[in-house]
């Protein structure tokens, strides 16, 4: 179907499995490649059981653009890292998730800190929440073309796309839009409500997908109902702020 050919976009998905990477490698839940004398992120939103009222944000995730290319990294940074609060929340910052751990995202150049000794990160708080404590793991890449939803999509193609569903899907399912699962780029998913972009809310243009992280029981996290959780960012500038949104 060429005709679907304009709105493919570039998606790595993430096959994770437990391992035991090091500050220097991408992980899920593994130990970052934290700059010495830079301050360890504490969440936003007070929690009643911190004795300081600010729990110690968790490594979420690690990524490098040697392990993972693409056109998701802006000019001049190499290493993606995520990180998210321990608990959930019902009144979350702006652009911030209802019902899910507040969210930490920083881009960095690796060789700024090659020789720099990692900082200690904080323990994570006695009383986290255990869904959202990951294990470390690792993972491998699968590079894809994904597509949007049949929403997203012009009256006259929609029909064409069911039909080539019906006869290339197993059982008429759809396996090559927004695909799911643990993957930078691509389109997102819209199983709950119809299709939305989110606005920068600095300068108005239209976010793009960056990164789905999918509840997964080989990391051991839970978010939503077995849902994802999406993270936007600005295509015109990496320093924007990025919008969490969880489906």
């Amino acid at each position: 179907m060429p005709e679907l050919a304009p709105y493919g976009r570039a998606a790595a998905r993430l096959r994770i499995e437990r391992g035991a990477p090091g500050v220097t490698d991408s992980s899920i839940g593994g130990p970052l490649l934290w700059p010495a004398g830079e301050l360890w992120p504490h969440c936003p939103v007070p929690e009643a059981d911190e004795h300081d009222g600010s729990p110690a944000m968790v490594p979420l995730a690690q990524i490098h653009a040697r392990d993972v290319p693409g056109p998701w990294w802006p000019d001049g940074m190499d290493v993606l890292q995520l990180l998210w609060c321990p608990f959930e929340h019902w009144d979350p910052p702006i652009g911030q998730a209802d019902l899910c751990p507040t969210v930490e995202l920083r881009w960095r150049r690796a060789d700024a800190h090659a020789g720099a000794p990692v900082a200690d990160p904080p323990e994570p708080s006695a009383s986290a929440e255990p869904e959202y404590l990951p294990e470390p793991c690792v993972f491998t890449v699968e590079h894809l073309v994904d597509f949007p939803y049949r929403e997203e999509l012009p009256a006259e193609l929609r029909l064409a796309l069911d039909q080539l569903i019906l006869d290339t899907g197993p059982g008429g399912k759809d396996v090559i839009t927004r695909v799911t699962g643990w993957k930078l780029g691509g389109w997102p998913t819209w199983h709950l409500n119809h299709p939305h972009t989110p606005a920068c809310e600095s300068c108005g243009r239209p976010m793009t997908l960056l990164l789905t992280i999918a509840g997964d029981e080989t990391p051991g996290i839970q978010v939503g109902r077995w849902g994802e959780l999406r993270i936007f960012t600005c295509p015109g500038d990496h320093t924007h702020p990025f919008a969490a949104d969880l489906h």
